[in-house]
């Protein structure tokens, strides 16, 4: 195996001001390994990997390295909630640095061409502005409906699994399996549209499924970053025509819908509307600002796109890993049945799997003043901040035993003194994840069907290997033997009530 060592230093030198110390000199010795495993610090694209093997700051739970891009952007790596609680306010990038060339973000390379400028990548008045006009979507009363679109889609999901294995295909992908029952749910919600992507193929949701592969396939080539390099390959091509399927099925269902709205006006368009499922597109065509302005087509197309692609994956990571986590640990889906799915149970059992394999690994933040630590330490105005979920999650300074699955740890009682940053799956501060809330309920209604109709059980004829790309996943899959509980479709219970 090949390696390279060499220092890098960045500018000035450790003083005092006014009592408070400045993080202003640190010196790094890093090495670079060729190598296709992904068990070190810092994933280098075209299979490098970072290794720092100094930690100079003087934070003990945050250190500095350099992402891996063409500028080598240094990065704050905070683990601990007591510097994260420093941070939540501050503006949210990409997984890592937004202080790269633009095109050349290593986290966020074709995100912006596929989801636009949605709530995720927008900054300043916009974001603050659509979010505003977001989130009414997301409050509890209009997800309520919602819980049957989850039902039948996890219906539809659990009779193809009892064909499966009737067939002899005892065990199956989670992931695979998963994310299309995830992707059928959200194109419901969000467009009231059935493409029965479960039993049959479906140009749309190949594309997204298309998307989701190449954005991270393109990490792996450092050049590929430059959108214009990108663009010239076969991959760049393949990339643009699913963008373009994607981008006109989104545009055709919200210029229809709002010639609809134009053509009867709110009022009837309203009444139409009753009976029905308010479904995503419909709250933003009638969503208004401070002003009275709408959202422009664009805007609502940006951020249909922005919840369906990032919305399928991170649910579907966390179910996965959840039912792999009661595989392992078979006692919690015993006391999961005898509890009858209680809520409070079925959400510590969430909660835990969320916090041992954290959909998403991490997230960034530009300090936009001074920020200072609790060891008066100072982060700089304009320096990048990576936060690490998953090493949060994993910190035993923060979680005893951080390796064990223990729901339990989640208990109104045990978990009400629990510092707020210690636990944060879905981000913290105000550019946190809006669409939380329906991803917990449809993680509940899922989660608690499926221990009703079926056992899981690990496949120990394949080992699971926790991969982070754009979210958690497993190196090659994670299968898991079902054992179907003797119910039929006919006499499957209702979804549970939360």
């Amino acid at each position: 195996m090949s390696v390279w060592s060499w220092s890098y230093s960045f500018h000035s030198r450790e003083h005092q001001h006014m009592g408070v110390h400045r993080i202003t000199h640190t010196h790094l010795d890093m090495r670079m390994h060729l190598s296709a495993h992904t068990t070190t610090h810092l994933h280098i694209h075209t299979c490098m990997h970072l290794h720092v093997h100094a930690h100079m700051c003087p934070h003990k739970h945050t250190h500095i390295y350099f992402t891996h891009t063409p500028t080598h952007t240094p990065c704050m790596h905070c683990i601990h909630e007591h510097t994260l609680s420093c941070l939540p306010n501050m503006h949210q990038g990409g997984w890592f640095s937004l202080g790269t060339p633009a095109g050349c973000d290593p986290g966020t390379a074709g995100v912006p061409v596929i989801s636009g400028d949605g709530l995720l990548l927008s900054n300043g008045a916009k974001w603050v502005r659509h979010r505003r006009m977001l989130t009414p979507a997301f409050h509890f009363d209009i997800l309520k409906p919602y819980m049957k679109i989850f039902n039948q889609s996890t219906d539809i999901m659990h009779a193809k699994w009892r064909r499966l294995v009737a067939s002899g295909s005892t065990s199956l992908d989670m992931f695979g399996q998963v994310s299309l029952m995830t992707l059928d749910s959200l194109q419901k919600c969000i467009f009231s549209y059935n493409s029965n992507c479960q039993e049959m193929p479906s140009d749309y949701i190949a594309a997204i499924l298309e998307l989701s592969f190449l954005v991270v396939r393109r990490q792996h080539c450092l050049l590929l970053y430059w959108d214009f390099l990108y663009y010239l390959t076969p991959e760049g091509r393949r990339f643009r025509r699913a963008c373009d399927t994607v981008h006109r099925f989104t545009a055709n269902v919200v210029q229809r819908r709002h010639q609809a709205l134009s053509r009867l006006g709110r009022e009837a368009w309203l009444k139409s509307k009753q009976g029905k499922t308010v479904d995503f597109i419909d709250i933003l065509l009638l969503a208004k600002d401070e002003d009275g302005q709408d959202l422009s087509d664009e805007d609502i197309a940006a951020e249909a796109d922005t919840f369906m692609f990032e919305g399928h994956d991170t649910t579907a990571s966390g179910l996965s890993w959840v039912l792999y986590n009661l595989a392992c640990h078979p006692e919690y889906q015993e006391r999961y049945g005898c509890s009858g799915c209680s809520m409070p149970f079925s959400t510590m059992c969430i909660k835990e799997s969320l916090r041992l394999h954290p959909p998403v690994p991490a997230v960034s933040r530009r300090c936009t003043e001074d920020i200072k630590l609790p060891d008066g330490c100072v982060l700089p105005k304009g320096n990048v901040c990576l936060i690490s979920i998953y090493g949060t999650h994993h910190n035993p300074a923060v979680w005893p035993e951080p390796q064990v699955y223990d729901p339990h740890r989640f208990d109104p009682e045990n978990s009400k003194n629990q510092p707020p940053q210690a636990f944060m799956p879905f981000s913290a501060g105000p550019r946190n994840c809006i669409g939380q809330n329906f991803a917990m309920a449809e993680m509940k209604v899922v989660l608690a069907l499926t221990l009703l109709r079926f056992a899981v059980r690990l496949d120990e004829s394949r080992p699971v290997r926790r991969k982070p790309e754009l979210i958690l996943r497993s190196e090659n899959g994670l299968w898991l033997h079902l054992e179907p509980l003797g119910l039929t479709c006919e006499s499957w219970p209702p979804t549970p009530r939360f």
